[in-house]
């Protein structure tokens, strides 16, 4: 399927590795133009090079610090007319309530709420007047099925996507859409952290920690990020314009409620 993006301007946040990665090479694959962007040159420029060996593309890279005013300045001013805006950052570490501070909900806030709102403030005023504007929010899946130590991320994500779910009844008439990707686990380095805490902790191999994570789901296994990826193109599809409003869970199957 031809999604109609060739040649449209993307600009993906927090995309030198993982699932950020994955979203701008699967974008850079489908021709449009395509701005990375991290906080460290070399990881970036590795990223650089190998969306190039992938997909035959170049794609401009824009080192900053996505909590910072600085740093979204640098990407804007690099990318001032995106058509496509996709949205991610780190996550704020694990922890139970007793266990963080009021400076830790605000850092979470501000990296995994107001940051990316300032970005959508940003630009879906120059979307809605060229008639084509697509903004996908990579959250998580956490915030359908917390577990007790992820409330910084749950909380601040959770606000991201209620305020994305208001903006867009203003937005998609002038078809521009806003929507949200909720990752469960996929093979990237924050779950290879993740897997190898199980390993010190529980005296287990890395092949066994990977395995029991992908067994807490019905599929049996952890998502690849090319999958990812790919459902991200296609929410920033032109024919994807009749989609606004929606949180698409992308977990194996694990999540247990109707909607």
């Amino acid at each position: 399927m031809d999604l109609g993006i060739n040649g449209r301007k993307a600009m993906v946040c927090a995309s030198s590795k993982g699932l950020g990665l994955a979203c701008a090479t699967a974008l850079a694959r489908e021709g449009a133009q395509v701005w990375i962007n991290g906080r460290d040159a070399a990881r970036l420029e590795a990223a650089q090079a190998r969306i190039a060996r992938e997909t035959g593309a170049s794609v401009m890279a824009v080192v900053g610090d996505l909590d910072t005013t600085e740093g979204r300045a640098a990407l804007l001013a690099a990318c001032p007319d995106p058509d496509i805006l996709v949205n991610n950052n780190h996550g704020p570490r694990p922890g139970k309530l007793d266990m963080l501070e009021e400076a830790d909900f605000l850092a979470a806030l501000h990296a995994n709420m107001l940051s990316p709102l300032a970005l959508i403030k940003a630009v879906v005023g120059g979307m809605r007047a060229r008639k084509f504007g697509r903004i996908v929010n990579i959250t998580s899946a956490q915030v359908l099925m917390p577990a007790p130590e992820m409330g910084l991320s749950v909380s601040a994500r959770a606000g991201l996507m209620a305020i994305a779910k208001v903006l867009q009844f203003d937005c998609v008439a002038d078809n521009v859409t806003v929507n949200n990707l909720l990752p469960g686990p996929f093979d990237t380095d924050r779950l290879a952290s993740l897997a190898q805490q199980q390993v010190a902790q529980k005296g287990i191999t890395l092949e066994q920690a990977y395995a029991r994570i992908g067994a807490r789901g019905p599929s049996g296994r952890v998502g690849q990020p090319h999958e990812f990826g790919d459902a991200c193109a296609f929410l920033c599809a032109a024919q994807a314009g009749y989609i606004s409003g929606q949180c698409l869970t992308l977990d194996g199957g694990a999540y247990r409620g109707l909607f």
